[in-house]
């Protein structure tokens, strides 16, 4: 608990957990976290719909286990593969941000 005395906010956990923005640690945390909050919002959009993987997969032009591998932040995701899933499988638009 000493490590975490001088910690006044989120950014400073962490840095101090994964390092500095760029450093191999950090990216492999960032990378994480940003397959967590797609795989959260997927799962969501989905059950709004109210249709299942397989449901899904079909009308997206893909495969249920592909769509359980996002949902559960396992697998590679090509972005073209991510917007047609959105777009055709769920009827929703999809906006990136770069920081």
């Amino acid at each position: 608990m000493e490590k975490y005395k001088n910690i006044s906010n989120f950014e400073e956990l962490i840095e101090l957990e994964h390092g500095k923005i760029g450093s191999e640690s950090r990216n492999k945390y960032e990378e994480g976290a940003q397959m967590f909050i797609i795989s959260e919002m997927l799962k969501s959009a989905r059950k709004e719909a109210k249709m299942t993987q397989e449901q899904l997969a079909e009308k997206a032009g893909t495969k249920k286990s592909y769509i359980s591998k996002i949902e559960n932040g396992k697998g590679n995701i090509q972005l073209s593969t991510l917007i047609r899933i959105f777009e055709q499988g769920l009827n929703r638009r999809i906006g990136l941000t770069f920081l």
